[in-house]
Parts: C-alpha cells; sequence; structure tokens
C-alpha cells in the first residue's frame, strides 16, 4: 500500500477503514444513500467539493463489507486479499473524487485508475 498511497501523493495524513458484514454496510448504505441491501464499499469523504485537499489531514472513511468482499473473492477465483485491496482501491477512489455512476466516460476513467492502482499494489 506504501507505493499506493506514495502514486496518489497521500505521504501523510489519514484514512479510516472500517471491516463489516453485511448487515452493517446495508444499516449504512440505507440511511446516507438511501439504497436498500448491502454492497461492497462504501465511502464517506472529509472533504467537501470537487477536488479534496488531501495534506490537510483525514481524507475520509471506507467501510468494506467482510461478507460481500469473501462472495466477491469466490465468484471471481481471486486471493480474498486480493478482492479487499481491490475494493479498498475503489474505495479511496470516490474519496478522491472518482466517481463511476456519472457517466461511462467517468467509469471507465476510475476503471483505469482502479487497475494501474491495482497494479502497483500487486508489485509489492
Amino acid at each position: 500500500m506504501k507505493r499506493l498511497f506514495a502514486d496518489l501523493d497521500f505521504r501523510e495524513g489519514e484514512l479510516s477503514v472500517l471491516f463489516t458484514d453485511d448487515k452493517r454496510i446495508a444499516e449504512l448504505n440505507h440511511r446516507y444513500l438511501k439504497r436498500q441491501g448491502p454492497t461492497n464499499v462504501l465511502a464517506f469523504p472529509m472533504h467537501f467539493g470537487s477536488s479534496p485537499d488531501i495534506l490537510s489531514g483525514m481524507l475520509g472513511d471506507v467501510v468494506i463489507s467482510v461478507d460481500t468482499a469473501i462472495s466477491e473473492s469466490q465468484e471471481l477465483g481471486e486471493p480474498l486479499q486480493r478482492t479487499v485491496d481491490r475494493l479498498l482501491i475503489h474505495g479511496l477512489l470516490h474519496l478522491l473524487g472518482y466517481d463511476h455512476e456519472g457517466s461511462r466516460k467517468q467509469a471507465l476513467q476510475m476503471r483505469r485508475k482502479e487497475n494501474r492502482l491495482m497494479s502497483l499494489v500487486m508489485e509489492e
């Protein structure tokens, strides 16, 4: 993860990561996003606006459902650690302002960044 954070120029600050179950992430998903059911990862940025100032301290919170990560890992036939790394990167990119729901172009841009960052993590 050191290479990932260095690549994102996030050398100093805080990132909160919560590992939870499907029940709790479904509660958070409903409470904050008005969506039903569990999801794999949620991100709660501590900044407002479109450009986070990651030099100011707390970047935000990433919440990962371990239940869903295990299911995805088995479904994709990949090690659980790789699935968790992918979800963490996905959540981190959301904290940095990336979005995959706004447009196809944004989704593609986020996917490319995610894939590049995953390659850095896998090299460690």
